[in-house]
């Protein structure tokens, strides 16, 4: 009866993070691997212009530390309010990536996240999923 609240991964949530990753292959099939984040950046936004995707790029997040503004953080991107897309091209995807991200939904306040690495032979290998 009391049971904890689920975070449900709705068929909504799906078909978007699939269109985010479906442009990501597309940049990364043009473009290829190894170039530096900026330029897979700013291939993603054409393509999501493109696709019709709304999209924040780098929206700045404030830092709080005890009430106090320490800074900003500055995300990829947010995609239609929903899904917070962090952009990486590393030759190995580590722990520390995924902490950030992690740490970017929670301050966030959202729910769904990818990780993209555009420095694999194929983007579906770089690519990670985090539902909260």
């Amino acid at each position: 009866m009391n049971e904890p609240q689920r975070h449900r991964d709705t068929e909504e949530h799906r078909a978007l993070t699939g269109s985010i990753i479906a442009a990501g292959i597309e940049v990364h099939r043009h473009m290829g691997a190894g170039l530096l984040e900026p330029m897979y950046g700013s291939a993603m936004g054409i393509e999501f212009d493109e696709r019709g995707i709304k999209y924040v790029h780098q929206p700045k997040v404030p830092a709080y530390y005890k009430g106090h503004l320490l800074g900003e953080y500055r995300v990829d991107f947010l995609v239609e309010d929903t899904v917070v897309v962090e952009i990486k091209s590393v030759a190995t995807l580590l722990p520390v990536f995924d902490a950030q991200l992690l740490t970017y939904l929670r301050i966030m306040n959202k729910r769904i996240g990818l990780l993209l690495n555009f420095n694999t032979p194929v983007l579906r290998d770089g690519t990670r999923r985090f539902v909260l």
